[in-house]
């Protein structure tokens, strides 16, 4: 897996082995940055199931201020840390414009960047029924200082997401077990 745009641009990232993560393809991330574009300039971000830091890390590549990776299982953490020095490294930019929180994601930690302008959530896709419900109404909480966040939100293409709340701006990719990112929004 590899960086897929911006700075950082085909730096390789590791990954945990075995089936502890799903990180996200080279292509979906690809799509979900051209769809932020000049978005992500400036931004601060978090990075909720991290896994590899992927989404995060392309977040930095192609412009991000800084941010917030939460993971809870210690493999994908030294991996994240792992892939946070060798982009950090490429780039030339100082690895504490990122934190690492070993934590469940589910509480939705923010850690002590700034409330972020974007969430990237992409759990593992047999709990998001059990855990989106619950993730959203934390978010509106926490971003109450930041009304036009953005959440992306990576899920398979036979699941819909209707959180209380949020209104779902746009949805990338097609198809039944596929992988589609869903763009949301607070309700104003």
């Amino acid at each position: 897996m590899r960086m897929s745009g911006g700075r950082a641009r085909g730096i390789s990232l590791v990954t945990p082995k075995g089936d502890l993560t799903r990180p996200a393809t080279d292509g979906m991330r690809q799509a979900v940055f051209s769809s932020l574009g000049p978005r992500v300039v400036g931004a601060q971000f978090l990075d909720l199931f991290a896994g590899s830091g992927a989404y995060g890390l392309e977040a930095l590549s192609r412009g991000a201020a800084g941010g917030t990776f939460v993971e809870f299982n210690a493999k994908a953490v030294a991996c994240i840390r792992q892939n946070i020095l060798a982009v950090c490294k490429s780039m030339g930019v100082p690895p504490t414009l990122l934190e690492v929180l070993p934590a469940d994601a589910r509480q939705v930690p923010l850690g002590k960047t700034l409330t972020p302008d974007l969430v990237f959530i992409d759990p593992p896709y047999e709990v998001i029924p059990e855990i989106a419900p619950g993730l959203f109404a934390r978010l509106l909480e926490k971003l109450i200082a930041k009304p036009d966040a953005l959440v992306v939100f990576e899920l398979p293409g036979e699941l819909a997401l209707q959180p209380e709340g949020w209104t779902l701006l746009k949805r990338l990719g097609k198809g039944a077990r596929q992988p589609t990112a869903a763009f949301f929004m607070r309700t104003s």
